[in-house]
């Protein structure tokens, strides 16, 4: 499986929700959407930053991913990024694998 970073930004009111609903039945829903979608969730974080959530996961493939980024940002509560991840594996392929490139003016 794929992993992926979700950054989440909450709205107003998506704020309210978390006052009144707290983290841990936020951190519930959104584990519950993740494995409903065919993943796992690894885990999930607040902070006080650019972004209020951070929930590294597994989905099946990128279609998936974009389901729920879609589904989150048509709730209204948050607004959504999903960012793929690579294992350093994954990065040493790369590496190896060909590519023709010419950068311009070449």
């Amino acid at each position: 499986m794929a992993r992926f970073l979700l950054r989440s930004t909450y709205t107003a009111d998506g704020l309210h929700g978390l006052i009144r609903d707290g983290g841990t039945k936020r951190v519930d829903v959104v584990r519950k959407m993740v494995e409903n979608a065919g993943g796992r969730m690894e885990s999930m974080y607040f902070a006080f930053a650019d972004d209020d959530t951070y929930v590294l996961c597994e989905m099946p493939d990128h279609r998936s991913a974009a389901a729920l980024a879609i589904a989150i940002g048509a709730a209204g509560g948050l607004q959504v990024q999903v960012t793929p991840l690579l294992t350093p594996a994954e990065v040493d392929e790369a590496t190896r694998t060909p590519a023709a490139y010419s950068p311009p003016g070449a």
